[in-house]
């Protein structure tokens, strides 16, 4: 579950909906600004002009008659509220902060505003309740409060805070699960595709994208994708079907031509026959790289009919070793093998021996007279690992790609033997088996490292 959800978390429409959520809480949020400042900031502005008028009348008073006059003027109207039962709230306090007249017991804790403005609980007729008040300092160094009980308007606070706090946490709500929704949607149909790709990539040009009828996007694309793989399919199977023919048709006349050049051979003698088993070794030379050729076009074709079987590693690098055992000898380098007992793993044993073969004949060809190469075959935090490793001169960072295409030779005289096509067979092998292929400084000298995944296990 966690998972899926990472997998859809990363899709571009879950984070467009989440985008567009935000973008519609952020609206949702300024229009319920404006409801409140059209709503309960009018109420609450009336609040404030009738706290005014009454301040300024007291001050007049004050002004005219003096704080004794005040204080009669007070409790006069605390009379009139007490008859009428408004809300309004009234508090003369001394300069020692004593409350002398007013309906409010003692004075009241707060924080004015930039404006002489605050807000307070406090008790009053018997319940707690929410008062708005302006405060006046007069010259004797008293100070007048005078409020009013904003109950209702708190209400109506309290229920507008509510429900605007639902919407949003609804708004969310719904814009997660409308993600996770058109998120699957997306990423079901956006998964057909990258199978569809992906399965291509291994070779099977003829799989092609489901189509759904709705003529929507999806299956617009899908349909010029099609289309596109149609054409593509078309032209590699005509490219494939030309180069398998020149292949076919070149190795059998070649191998004739060697054959009759061998047979004449035998018949020769001296400089002659000299000449004829060196063009005997160029035709095998000829024939061979057409078969390297063919395998690569088949095994990156996915046409190859190998058999994938449990195969031992370790008996296979042996093979290898011994195998070129004797040309490393003739040039006086020691090949080093570090292999573990039991290398298992599920692949075609042909392959992964031609793969061994290419990297110690690459190893032991371009390393130096005395030198070594060394052979690593191991199992490690369950994936399999082949080190081919010399010392000879090495090969720049910059060209490690290089090496891998076809008829690349890194030796600028072409003095020594090859094609240039023995690491794109290695190329080819490790992409068969799920395996990944990296080139290093061996200081001095090249390291190849390949690395199969635990699914190659068996």
């Amino acid at each position: 579950m966690v998972k899926t959800f990472r997998k859809l978390s990363r899709t571009l429409t879950f984070r467009l909906t989440l985008y567009f959520s935000f973008f519609l809480g952020v609206s949702l949020s300024l229009l319920a600004l404006f409801f409140y400042w059209t709503s309960i900031g009018l109420l609450v502005r009336e609040t404030d002009a009738a706290l005014t008028a009454e301040i300024n009348s007291l001050a007049e008073q004050y002004n005219e008659r003096g704080l004794d006059r005040l204080a009669n003027v007070i409790r006069f109207r605390i009379k009139q509220e007490e008859n009428r039962k408004t809300d309004m709230v009234y508090a003369l306090a001394n300069r020692s902060g004593r409350v002398v007249v007013g309906n409010l017991a003692d004075w009241p804790k707060f924080v004015l505003d930039s404006n002489g403005r605050t807000e307070f609980g406090h008790q009053y007729q018997g319940k707690l309740t929410k008062t708005r008040a302006r405060v006046f300092l007069l010259q004797a160094g008293a100070t007048l409060l005078v409020g009013r009980n904003i109950e209702q308007i708190e209400k109506l606070r309290t229920t507008f805070a509510r429900s605007i706090y639902g919407a949003i946490l609804l708004t969310v709500m719904l814009a997660i699960v409308s993600a996770v929704f058109l998120g699957r949607k997306m990423f079901a149909r956006i998964e057909s595709f990258t199978s569809v790709t992906k399965a291509i990539m291994e070779g099977k040009l003829d799989k092609r994208v489901g189509v759904t009828g709705s003529l929507d996007e999806f299956d617009v694309l899908a349909a010029h994708l099609n289309s596109m793989l149609d054409r593509l399919e078309n032209l590699v199977s005509g490219v494939r079907h030309v180069s398998d023919n020149i292949a076919h048709d070149m190795r059998t006349p070649l191998t004739r031509l060697r054959n009759k050049i061998e047979s004449v051979a035998r018949l020769s003698e001296g400089k002659i026959k000299s000449d004829l088993e060196e063009c005997v070794a160029e035709a095998d030379h000829i024939l061979k790289m057409f078969s390297s050729l063919l395998r690569i076009a088949r095994i990156e074709s996915g046409s190859y009919g190998g058999t994938f079987e449990p195969v031992d590693l370790s008996v296979v690098a042996t093979d290898a070793i011994e195998l070129y055992q004797g040309t490393a000898e003739e040039k006086d380098v020691v090949i080093v093998g570090e292999i573990d007992s039991i290398v298992a793993c599920h692949g075609d044993r042909n392959l992964l021996f031609q793969l061994m073969a290419n990297l110690i004949d690459n190893a032991v060809k371009y390393t130096q007279v005395g030198s070594s190469v060394s052979v690593v075959i191991k199992k490690q935090n369950e994936e399999i690992f082949i080190i081919v490793a010399d010392d000879g001169p090495g090969v720049k960072e910059e060209d490690y790609q290089r090496m891998l295409d076809r008829f690349v030779r890194l030796d600028p005289s072409r003095s020594l033997s090859g094609s240039g096509l023995g690491l794109s067979l290695v190329k080819a092998v490790v992409e068969l088996h799920n395996g990944a292929l990296a080139f290093s400084d061996n200081n001095p000298g090249l390291r190849v490292q390949i690395a199969f995944p635990p699914s190659t296990l068996r």
